[in-house]
Order: C-alpha cells, then sequence, then structure tokens
C-alpha cells in the first residue's frame, strides 16, 4: 500500500531577495482594446514617470519582442531590466523571462467581454543587484513597500490612460 505524500503548507521562511505577486485586475474596456493599449510602445514613458530608455527589439508584442528599460520606484535606485516575451497569445495571455537588476518570471492571462476585461498577473521575481540585496536583508518590507506602488501606480495610470482616449 502506497503511503501518500503530506504537504507541508506552514510557514517557511521565503527568500528576503525575491518578491513574488499575484493580482486579479479588473480594466473597464474590451480585451482588444485593453491589448491594443498594452502595444502602444511609443507612449509607455509618457504613461509612466517611473519608466525610463525605455526600448524595444521588435515592432509588435510577440514571441520573441524584447522590452529594455530602466525602472525608478520610488526609493533610491534604479533597476535595469529585460523583458524577453517567449508565450504570446494577441488578446489572451502573454508571458516572458525577466533579466537584468531583476530576474524571474511574469506571465498575465486576459479574460473579457464587450465591457471590461480581466487580468490575471503573476510574476516571481529575484533581486540580483547587490545593493539592493543588502537592503533586503534589512529591509525587505521597505523594498515589498516600492514594489508595490510602482505596481499600483501603473494600474492606476493605465486605467486613466484608458478612460481618457490617451490609449487606442
Amino acid at each position: 500500500m502506497a503511503c501518500p505524500v503530506q504537504i507541508y503548507r506552514g510557514g517557511v521562511a521565503r527568500s528576503p531577495y525575491v518578491i513574488e505577486y499575484e493580482r486579479t485586475l479588473t480594466f473597464p474596456v474590451p480585451p482588444e482594446r485593453l491589448w491594443a493599449a498594452m502595444t502602444r510602445f511609443d507612449a509607455f514613458c509618457s504613461w509612466w514617470s517611473w519608466l525610463r530608455e525605455f526600448t524595444v527589439d521588435g515592432s509588435e508584442l510577440t514571441s520573441g519582442t524584447v522590452l529594455h528599460g530602466v525602472v525608478e520606484p520610488p526609493l533610491p535606485y534604479r533597476m535595469r531590466i529585460d523583458v524577453v516575451v517567449d508565450d504570446c497569445e494577441p488578446v489572451q495571455r502573454l508571458g516572458g523571462a525577466i533579466h537584468g537588476d531583476l530576474e524571474g518570471r511574469a506571465r498575465f492571462h486576459l479574460e473579457g467581454d464587450d465591457a471590461a476585461t480581466v487580468v490575471h498577473a503573476a510574476w516571481t521575481v529575484e533581486m540580483t543587484q547587490t545593493p539592493m540585496r543588502l537592503a533586503a536583508r534589512i529591509g525587505h518590507p521597505l523594498l515589498r513597500w516600492g514594489h508595490d506602488r510602482v505596481v499600483d501606480a501603473t494600474v492606476d495610470g493605465f486605467r486613466r490612460h484608458l478612460d481618457d482616449g490617451q490609449a487606442p
């Protein structure tokens, strides 16, 4: 008789260098309109004050597209990142590998109707910059706060651009 495997679900200490994020977000536009806005690379820096030096290898959002940029959160550090899109089904899902001062993976799944789009967003990233890793050892909650403020500002800003007609 096989012995059932017991999975421990208690409090395991996570690495202070890793940030895991998972949320469901709703946008008041159909999925096609949201996707069209997600592909407006030329508008990203004007929409998001935390994004600098943004460039794209490729002309559209598809597998193989590489996004390069510098992120400046509301804390005294900068992060250079590259996102290599490796899973793209337009208007349905997007996923990719993150490299640079953060290493990890991100994925987005879209579903909706003519009135709204629900986006399931998830990523896991590890801080690779030595100063960030040192700061994370003593101030992980502060770094997590900075991460969450950038995400909240991004989502709020994206909703505003969808509402005011700046996004398709």
